[in-house]
């Protein structure tokens, strides 16, 4: 597998609200290190994949609010975005940080129009 499922990030207007909702759902404890009024909270789905909740200031309009990070195995994140765009997704935004090791991600979408994020790979984290 050349990537996997890091995190599924939902944008919302109070983090530690949705994620208790999600906690209820998933049947899995909101993280210790969140509090109510926190700008994220997360929950550990166990299998490696966590539920992330970030604070955002906007209802949603056009934005997914829910949308998959992936994170290569095998390749840079530069290489899995290349590669990606080369399978017919397209780039939404870019955050990466130039001359960083490893800052920032890119967010793309599918042909769809279904955004994801690409992360650095567990190397360029090392290295980082």
């Amino acid at each position: 597998m050349s990537a996997f499922v890091q995190n599924i990030a939902i944008d919302c207007a109070d983090p530690y609200q949705l994620a208790q909702f999600w906690s209820q759902v998933v049947d899995r404890p909101i993280s210790d290190e969140d509090s109510p009024g926190d700008p994220e909270a997360s929950i550990s789905l166990g299998n490696g994949v966590d539920l992330v909740f970030l604070q955002v200031p906007e209802a949603k309009a056009v934005k997914n609010r829910l949308h998959v990070c992936l994170r290569p195995q095998d390749r840079t994140r530069e290489e899995e975005v290349r590669r990606l765009l080369d399978l017919g997704a397209t780039m939404v935004a870019d955050h990466r940080e130039p001359g960083a090791t490893c800052m920032g991600w890119a967010v793309l979408a599918d042909p769809a129009g279904n955004e994801f994020c690409v992360l650095c790979s567990p190397a360029e984290r090392a290295a980082g």
